[in-house]
């Protein structure tokens, strides 16, 4: 088929707490290559669930040209003989807030509570400097924030309560049952959101806008909010 005569049927996610950065991509690729296409926005999860079921695919944008489909943004590309724009990902944020966390307990001779609780304060602070930014980026994943919205701006202060609480060692058996709880929502939503929803989003846990995908480090900073909460309370 001549791509650059056909008319395109692009179908992208655009609801109001999230618009697909790739969806935007394929957008411009399109015009860029004055290739007519019709825009079809699925505005809710619902309409997003059911477009996948019904194609059987995993993700969103997907691009037909008349009954072909070609695929998602980088297929997209590759089928305009384009190279793709690559994610925009970066890790320094967090190896600095950790490698700085540790590096302190070293030099203070502190002990695993007080790393944690030094990096659980640091990471509430990243959060609280941007806090609109952070929630933005918060309810895109977190299932307890997309039920109950005021939690994703309860969360930096809870966060840095349980870092002081880790310092302090005031309230140890308290912050250990929230530090279990949260661990555990958050880490299930994590996992949802990038196993089962396929989704490509940046992880708010070093702030709204961060570059570092939601992945590996979100679990393990669930996970070690797990581990701290069984030991605390056990």
């Amino acid at each position: 088929m001549n791509t650059t005569t056909a008319s395109a049927q692009l179908y992208r996610m655009s609801m109001p707490d999230h618009e697909c950065p790739w969806g935007l991509k394929a957008v411009a690729l399109l015009n860029e290559k004055g290739i007519a296409f019709e825009d079809i926005k699925l505005t809710s999860r619902e309409a997003v669930d059911a477009f996948k079921a019904q194609y059987n695919v995993p993700t969103t944008p997907q691009i037909f040209f008349g009954d072909e489909r070609i695929g998602g943004y980088s297929d997209l590309a590759e089928r305009l003989n384009v190279t793709a724009e690559k994610a925009e990902y970066s890790y320094t944020p967090v190896i600095a807030v950790f490698g700085v966390a540790a590096l302190i307990s070293v030099a203070l001779s502190l002990d695993w509570m007080a790393f944690m609780g030094m990096a659980l304060s640091i990471l509430a602070l990243l959060k609280l400097m941007d806090l609109a930014s952070f929630v933005k980026g918060f309810e895109k994943y977190d299932l307890l924030t997309q039920v109950f919205k005021p939690y994703a701006w309860a969360y930096p202060f809870i966060e840095l309560l349980l870092g002081l609480s880790f310092l302090s060692h005031i309230a140890l058996s308290a912050s250990g049952i929230v530090s279990l709880l949260i661990g555990l929502i958050g880490a299930i939503s994590v996992f949802k959101a990038i196993y089962i929803d396929k989704l490509e989003l940046n992880c708010a846990c070093i702030g709204g806008n961060s570059k570092a995908p939601l992945g590996i480090i979100s679990l393990s900073e669930y996970g070690m909010m797990i581990l701290m909460g069984a030991m605390l309370i056990a």
